[in-house]
């Protein structure tokens, strides 16, 4: 006996997570299967029954589990009256079929072999399961591994589900880009790749406990009709079909698969028996499969209720060809009576022998007794949809499209699109009428204004599409809920082409082809299409794998399965190197189980409930990998527009950390500033005052004693409001300083600030206090050693060359007032809704841009900021800051002095019960900042997590401090922590 594992399996470390592990009792063993027990239960339940019995054990019936009482009924007096060997089940939900399951096992003689028509897995037939990609998608791939870990997991699942059989794999080689029926289903027309696929998963199903079916036997690829509805032909010679169609079962057979379904096709080759398919002719099932190719195991007929074979037999007919042609199973008959009482009347006849039931029988119940079935035991019910719908699946799904997305032309080296900054980006999702995934994860990467069109009227709308994408230089247009049938062009039409033409005159293009390989035949004139993806599926998985290939944060490595067209033939395929920035993942690629998450969405779900803030951006990474990636809520409690992932909140003292620390950093690095020299060396308006032997050092660890801040707006008030001659309500030279909207402060006043910073009392005790103060003057030491203003200093050093396009100061100036999150309603002050400007009246009374406040933010471009000093100064292959640089700022300044500080950076507050600035988990080697508006981002090194959180809990009034009282942004972070360290055990 041997255990069929597959050979060419190569074992990498991410599938260890999720492979299910081979248990010997689970394995079915096809060669030299026959042993004692078997025999033994196997006679014992061959002698139990009557002849009508034995050949009903021949028959699967098809079932549902979303048909009514009637159709249960009918399904019950079939097991009762003539005790059918099996079901197939077809539609209906994963709970609803385990206890229709387990009530017809109950009432069976002999156990059911229950089969499933799951090619790519329980989703294809079944609500509420788990589809995996088409086996065109697998064909793809240039490894096998990846296949035999889905089969494996697809066992599992058919286990959990009382199924003992999965009608697959399609080993069609596809060669026919018309056939209606197979297509998708098969890996390709590459026969070497469809037998290695289909081995894997054969191996995958059969290492884990259930029995493989090697379809369409000997060959459906090569056909332009389908057999449901009618007898395809197939005029090859035996030389032709033993060289090509055949070589996949044929490597299946001498593996080991336990079935072979056969195909209704007519093969005059073979048998030349007019209307006779092959699933009924006794040269090709016997003589072909059984004799010459030696397959000891079940043959399945297809479907009996096909018109393939009803259009020339009736039922009973059907069913006695079937077996004389020497099938094991016979697959949905129509009508079970009959089909029975035909058989057993062929045996009075002496058409057939009784010796054949028999020996069908007892093949049959073999299969059984492997499938487990000599030992049944009921389905659980419980749990069955939580463990049907796991994070395994999920991660194999993700990896599969990773390894399978092809890129079929790629002119110039066009992409990864790494060098973004001469891009004016616009996206256009065809066939789709809301923003779809593929374009959500292009926002990631860049700002790419984003269009969406059904197919339904572009000859009409063509005019004005088009202008709106003339200010774009490059569009990247995706074709979505395309179809899989060629008669329908495979969702293509020459109106659709037509319009794409009409953009290529006169933009650079990347077409992404979310649908069928064969979609490139449809583009006859593409010579102008400057990148050319095809992305096979039109799943969330898809869109978001195939944007990060666009952007070289995933590797493009797919290869056509199928010849797409005569430009692009089958194998065609460039592969790229994907980039050191950040990946988007599944939680599970990284092993963490995603309901130990569901625990955030409860908690912020329950926070906007309970007005702690209208809404949020939550963000977490490991290794570069974000595995959290979500927004909650809206912008206001008017609940009008939704936070999206790329809608920028005011940072408010963040801006401390990513900007003017920053800044300092590199400055000290190129030895124009020293952390230890005075702010009297750089600022001569403070010599001869207190503020002039404040070091940089003290300042940036909140130890200069300087006081936490000054309300300096407090002083400008007349009666409650703005004094006029200070403020103006339209700009001009004289008042250039926008505060708020119909706000402009004189020019003069920030000096006047500056002022009172310097005059303002030094505190008593030189300790930790935080304070704001420094970092206004730290805005001004930056400006007079870089001779540039701050603001342009560091977008010029880090956010452009980081690839930050929302990161910025004065975001009115930059983005739409959409996209931007208010914060609060001033009524002190400004006396309205602060929308695009900051949240900080110092600030704003700097025109928006200061040391301690003014950045604004999406999550995503801090994460990335954040994963840079993560690495210690390194992001993407580039290098912006030294190590030793981060070390030092990083790291606690004064331990002695009982200041946990670093250098602008918060550090873990080992004092702290439950409120300090970091969860219990953090590392001592974490650091990171929070902000006044409801931000707050931390890094550590030590786990390798980064972690942003982002929302205006300011709104609508600052009092609010509900977020500080319950720690939602430190329970939040503890969960990411908790997780993690669940994973890595």
């Amino acid at each position: 006996m041997r255990c069929n594992f597959y050979p060419g399996l190569t074992i990498i470390l991410f599938l260890s997570c999720f492979v299910p592990a081979v248990l010997a009792q689970n394995t079915i063993q096809i060669s030299g299967y026959k042993t004692k027990v078997a025999d033994h239960w196997v006679d014992s339940v061959l002698n139990s029954l009557s002849l009508d019995e034995k050949i009903a054990q021949l028959l699967s019936v098809r079932a549902y589990s979303n048909k009514g009482p009637e159709h249960q009924k009918a399904i019950m007096d079939l097991i009762r009256k003539y005790g059918i060997g099996g079901l197939t089940f077809f539609q209906g939900g994963p709970v609803r079929q385990a206890i229709l399951t387990n009530i017809y096992q109950s009432q069976a003689q002999v156990p059911l072999l229950i089969s499933l028509d799951a090619e790519w897995g329980l989703g294809m037939r079944l609500d509420s399961t788990i589809s995996f990609p088409y086996q065109m998608t697998l064909g793809a791939m240039n490894s096998d591994t990846l296949v035999y870990a889905m089969a494996s997991e697809i066992a599992r699942q058919c286990r959990r589900l009382g199924v003992h059989m999965n009608l697959a794999p399609v080993v069609d080689i596809n060669n026919n880009p018309h056939n209606p029926v197979i297509n998708y289903r098969s890996f390709g027309e590459d026969k070497t790749n469809v037998a290695g696929k289909g081995l894997a998963y054969m191996h995958g199903l059969q290492d884990n406990g259930v029995l493989a079916t090697a379809k369409h036997f000997p060959g459906h690829g090569d056909t332009g009709s389908d057999s449901h509805y009618t007898l395809p032909v197939i005029k090859h010679s035996k030389s032709r079909l033993d060289s090509l169609e055949l070589v996949p079962f044929k490597q299946l057979i001498d593996e080991g698969t336990a079935g072979v379904m056969m195909a209704h096709l007519f093969l005059p080759a073979y048998d030349t028996t007019r209307n006779l398919a092959s699933s009924l002719s006794q040269p090709i099932v016997n003589g072909l499969l059984r004799e010459y190719m030696g397959f000891k195991g079940l043959i399945i007929t297809d479907a009996l209720d096909m018109q393939g074979v009803t259009n020339y037999f009736k039922p009973g007919d059907i069913e006695l060809q079937a077996f004389r042609a020497g099938n094991d199973i016979l697959l949905l008959p129509q009508d079970v009576p009959t089909a029975i009482k035909s058989i057993k009347q062929a045996v009075r006849n002496g058409l057939i022998k009784e010796s054949d039931i028999i020996s069908r029988c007892r093949n049959v119940l073999t299969f059984k007794y492997l499938a487990g079935l000599a030992d049944y035991k009921p389905v659980i019910i419980r749990g069955l949809t939580e463990d049907l719908n796991n994070a395994r699946s999920k991660t194999i799904i993700r990896e599969i499209y990773k390894s399978s997305v092809t890129l079929v032309r790629n002119t110039n080296n066009l992409i990864p699109l790494d060098d973004t900054d001469s891009l004016n980006l616009a996206s256009l999702s065809l066939g789709s009428q809301s923003i779809t995934p593929f374009q959500t994860m292009l926002s990631n990467f860049v700002h790419v204004q984003h269009f969406c069109h059904s197919f339904h009227g572009l000859d009409e709308y063509a005019d004005s599409v088009t202008e709106l994408l003339r200010p774009y230089n490059l569009v990247i247009i995706s074709l979505h809920n395309l179809t899989n049938s060629p008669d329908k062009g495979f969702g293509i039409n020459t109106q659709l082409v037509s319009f794409i033409n009409q953009i290529l005159e006169k933009k650079n293009v990347i077409l992404d082809i979310f649908g069928s390989p064969y979609v490139l035949s449809q583009f006859t004139d593409i010579k102008n299409i400057d990148v050319l993806l095809v992305s096979y599926q039109n799943s969330v998985d898809a869109q978001e794998v195939s944007a990060q290939i666009i952007f070289g944060s995933l590797a493009a490595r797919g290869k056509l399965p199928v010849t797409g067209s005569h430009e692009f033939p089958v194998n065609t395929g460039i592969v790229t190197v994907g980039n050191s920035g950040l990946t988007y993942v599944v939680p599970g690629e990284i092993g963490i189980k995603p309901e130990e998450l569901l625990y955030i969405d409860t908690l912020v779900l329950q926070s906007i409930a309970d007005s702690v803030f209208p809404g949020c951006q939550i963000m977490a990474a490991v290794d570069g990998k974000v595995f959290y990636q979500k927004s909650f809520g809206y912008h206001t409690y008017n609940k009008f527009d939704p936070v999206k992932n790329t809608d920028l909140y005011d940072l408010a003292s963040v801006t401390k950390i990513v900007a003017t620390t920053l800044a300092v950093m590199k400055l000290e690095e190129e030895g124009k500033i020293d952390l230890d020299m005075k702010v009297g060396d750089y600022l001569p308006f403070a010599r001869g005052t207190d503020k002039a032997d404040l070091t940089i050092r003290e300042i940036m660890a909140h130890q200069a004693q300087l006081k936490p801040w000054i309300p300096f707006y407090k002083n400008i008030l007349h009666d409650g409001f703005p004094d006029t001659s200070i403020f103006s309500k339209t700009y001009s030279t004289l008042f250039p300083y926008r505060v708020a909207e119909n706000l402009f402060i004189h020019r003069d006043y920030p000096w006047m600030m500056y002022d009172t910073i310097i005059a303002s009392p030094l505190l008593t005790k030189k300790e930790y206090v935080y304070s704001d103060l420094g970092f206004y003057l730290l805005k001004r030491i930056i400006e007079n050693v870089a001779n540039r203003p701050f603001d342009s200093y560091v977008q010029e050093h880090f956010y452009k060359p980081l690839g930050l396009h929302t990161m910025c100061f004065c975001p009115r100036d930059h983005f739409d007032l959409m996209e931007i999150v208010p914060t609060e309603i001033d009524t002190v002050f400004r006396h309205q809704l602060i929308h695009g400007d900051v949240h900080d009246p110092g600030a704003a009374m700097f025109g928006g841009v200061s040391g301690h406040a003014g950045l604004f933010s999406d999550a995503n471009d801090l994460l990335i900021i954040m994963q840079m000093l993560l690495q210690y100064g390194q992001y993407n292959g580039q290098r912006y800051l030294d190590s030793a640089t981060v070390v030092e700022f990083t790291k606690q300044q004064f331990p002695y002095n009982r200041n946990r500080r670093g250098l602008g950076f918060d550090k873990p507050d080992t004092l702290a019960d439950n409120n300090g600035p970091a969860c219990g988990s953090a590392s001592s080697q974490s650091f990171g900042h929070s902000g006044f508006t409801g931000t707050y981002t931390w890094a550590d090194p030590e786990n390798k997590l980064v972690y942003v959180f982002l929302s205006n809990r300011v709104y609508p009034t600052a009092l609010n401090n509900k977020l500080i009282e319950k720690n939602i942004r430190t329970k939040i972070q503890q969960v990411f922590y908790d997780s993690l360290k669940k994973a890595r055990k």
